[in-house]
Formats: structure tokens, C-alpha cells, sequence
């Protein structure tokens, strides 16, 4: 993964309709010239109308991002998932069992439609239900290690943001002491729950936040690999809960009781909930500051950038000291 220098500007500029089409036509794929642009800004996804078969999903990968070993790797991790029957939207394979292809300067995958609605997970019933799969996916996950998939660790998701951001001047001038200070300390904090907390990272969706699992009447189905990682198993767990922390520490419980049914869980793990919650909120403004040349950033993201963002976000982390310093048991 390549997220430590600004990206050229625009890469999907060369990605025209008419370029989108051929690279489908070109690997066998019959379009009838219907597109609609999906919502995503990592990369650039369509619902494409066939002239012979129902519509389908295309995905085009940010150039440069991933490596074509790291695609494959994620696309190996969701047939692998689907084939033991766990409710994942895996990418169509070709006559050749191909799932990444190539056009240009783009490598793209094809889905399957699969429609649904965010989760509310608002009863016991569903957040077990949630945790029963996720369960299940870890199984799986833990059989085999990643080789060329990122880890979920401080290094990656703070110390690289930090870096990024004090050394491209996103930051107002009269910021940057604070934000450099704090976020110094923050990561020590983060570092220091990793040791104390950590345990054997297995295979991960990564990214599991409502907006990545749909449900529909036969119930959820897990989208978008496209930030799978090795890490903590906690890592699933904890963007499907919210509140205070009484209320996480319930809705985690019913999660957990699913969860236990396929895979174990090591309960020290949650004190490192808080921890990825600031690496999070660290690496989310600085993959907002790397893609800011891309014109879809701006239009977006308005808010971005601004001295109230800025201090609105110092402001957060001030938070997550005190709630990193707070234990979970």
C-alpha cells in the first residue's frame, strides 16, 4: 500500500464512461450502456446494465493504492469466506477463474447486485446474530495468515497520519505545537495498550462499521474487503456498537455471545477498543488530506481543512486520552 506520499493528481480522470464500458466489453461482459455511479470515493464503483443478465457491480481501484497481490489476496479471502457459506458479496470469476482484471491503468473487479439496509442492530436477537458471523468469518480468518495485506497497528494507521500531516501543513500554524504534542503522547498511550492488550492477529474484514453490512429479510451480508488487514479481532467488534460506555459494554456482550458460539474471544482485548478508535479518527483526517487533489475530496468534504475542523479535531483527541485512560474491564 502506497498511502505515504500524495497521490498524482486526479487518477480517475482517464476513467470516462465510454472507458468504462470497454473495459467490460473487453473482458466478455455485454453492456447496455446503463451506469450508475455508486457512493464511493476510495474508489470508483458502478451498477452496470447487461444487454443478457441482470445488472452488475463494478469496481475500479484506486491506481497506486494496493498492490495487484494485495487485491487477489482479498478477493482469495471473500471466495474463500463464500464457500463455506457465509454470507459475503464475493467477486465474479471468469472462464479462467480470473477475479482481478486490467484496463489500462486500472485493475477492476466484478460483483454480483446484492441489494439491503443498514443494520440497526437494535435488538439482542440481531447482535447476536451479527456476532454468530463474525465468529464464523474469524474461524476462517485464523486458518492462514495474510502476506500481503496490511496489519491494523499504530505504526500504519498513527505514526504514518502524523507524519503526513505535520510534514504537508494541513494544519493552521498556531495548531501544529498542539497537535504535534498531543498526538506524540496519544500514540504512546496507544503503543502501551497494544502491548498490554494485544493477542495473534488473524484475517479481518477490517472495516466493519453498519455501513458494510447489509441486511435484507434472510438477514446480513457482509460488503466491501476492500480494507481487509491483519489484526486484533476486537478490531470487528467495536464499530458495531455505540453510546455511552455502559451501553457499548451491553451491545458487546450480546455480540460476544454469538461470537463465542465459532470463535474464541480474549475478553483483554477490549482495552484496546479505545486505542483503535484514536487510530481511526488519526488515520481518517490524514486519507482525507492524501486525497485532497482528487476533485471528488473537495466536493465531499467541504468542511475539511478548516481551523474549526482542525480544533474540532484536536478537541476529539483530547477525549480519547481520557477515554484510553479509562479500563474496560
Amino acid at each position: 500500500m502506497n498511502d505515504t506520499e500524495r497521490p498524482a493528481a486526479h487518477p480517475y480522470a482517464a476513467l470516462t464512461p465510454d472507458a468504462l464500458l470497454d473495459a467490460l466489453e473487453a473482458h466478455g461482459f455485454r453492456t447496455d450502456g446503463r451506469l450508475l455511479a455508486l457512493n464511493s470515493y476510495e474508489n470508483r464503483v458502478y451498477q452496470v446494465g447487461l444487454e443478457d443478465a441482470a445488472p452488475v457491480v463494478v469496481k475500479f481501484y484506486r491506481p497506486g493504492r494496493w498492490t495487484r497481490e494485495a487485491i487477489e489476496e482479498e478477493h482469495a479471502f471473500a471466495r474463500e469466506l463464500a464457500e463455506v457459506e457465509l454470507p459475503v458479496v464475493a467477486p465474479l470469476a471468469d472462464a479462467e477463474g480470473r477475479t482481478l482484471h486490467a484496463h489500462g491503468d486500472f485493475l477492476f473487479a466484478v460483483y454480483p447486485r446484492c441489494g439491503g439496509r443498514w443494520p440497526d442492530l437494535a435488538s439482542a436477537e440481531e447482535q447476536r446474530r451479527m456476532g454468530r458471523l463474525l465468529g464464523r468469518m474469524h474461524a476462517v480468518g485464523a486458518a492462514r495468515p495474510f502476506r500481503h495485506r496490511p496489519r491494523i497497528e499504530p505504526e500504519r494507521l498513527g505514526h504514518a497520519a502524523r507524519h503526513y500531516l505535520l510534514g504537508h501543513d494541513f494544519l493552521p500554524d498556531y495548531l501544529v505545537p498542539a497537535y504535534a504534542s498531543l498526538t506524540e503522547d496519544l500514540l504512546r498511550q496507544v503503543e502501551a495498550l497494544f502491548a498490554a492488550h494485544g493477542n495473534a492477529p488473524l484475517r479481518l474484514h477490517g472495516d466493519c462499521h453498519p455501513g458494510n453490512v447489509l441486511w435484507t429479510d434472510d438477514g446480513p451480508h457482509f460488503v466491501d474487503l476492500d480494507d481487509c488487514a491483519s489484526g486484533p479481532a476486537v478490531q470487528d467488534l467495536w464499530m458495531l456498537v455505540s453510546g455511552e460506555r455502559d451501553e457499548m459494554r451491553r451491545q458487546l456482550d450480546e455480540l460476544l455471545e454469538g461470537y463465542t458460539v465459532f470463535h474464541p474471544f480474549d475478553p483483554r482485548s477490549l482495552g484496546l477498543i479505545e486505542a483503535l478508535r484514536t487510530l481511526r479518527l488519526m488515520h481518517y483526517a490524514a486519507w482525507l488530506a492524501r486525497r485532497w487533489q482528487d476533485p471528488a475530496f473537495p466536493r465531499a468534504f467541504p468542511w475539511f481543512g478548516t481551523p474549526r475542523y482542525w480544533e474540532e479535531h484536536i478537541l476529539t483527541l483530547r477525549e480519547q486520552a481520557a477515554a484510553m485512560a479509562e479500563p474496560w474491564a
